[in-house]
């Protein structure tokens, strides 16, 4: 099952080339990967980029469908698709890493976390 958040892409997002700044791409992903999973205490180990396609236009939404490729024992990984429309305009990967807040330390992921990201489990 995949999970898909809307986010808005505001003028100031754009950069002096008239389109969407890179590193706005995983804000982006940060933000719906909130939204999916606010519940988790975790920490972004791993975040590649694959850029697709533009973006020109700000005052817009963006779709970003976020699915998991891998659970571990303290880490999952996560990808995105995030759509101009039908567009797709890029792809993110990120390994997250389950942390105690006490410690600051990883730690590994509890019953309930494992039922969660099972439900967005998608191997190829």
């Amino acid at each position: 099952m995949k999970f898909t958040n809307k986010q808005y892409v505001r003028w100031d997002d754009l950069d002096a080339f008239g389109h969407v700044n890179n590193a706005t791409y995983l804000t982006y992903a940060q933000e719906a990967r909130f939204v999916w999973s606010g519940m988790f205490e975790m920490v972004v180990a791993r975040a590649e980029v694959d850029f697709i396609a533009p973006i020109y236009d700000g005052n817009i939404f963006v779709d970003v469908d976020i699915w998991v490729t891998n659970i571990g024992n303290s880490s999952f990984a996560v990808d995105y698709e995030i759509k101009n429309g039908d567009e797709v305009v890029a792809r993110v990967k990120t390994v997250q890493v389950a942390v105690s807040m006490q410690t600051k330390k990883s730690r590994p992921l509890n019953d309930s976390e494992r039922e969660f990201l099972t439900k967005y489990l998608e191997t190829e």
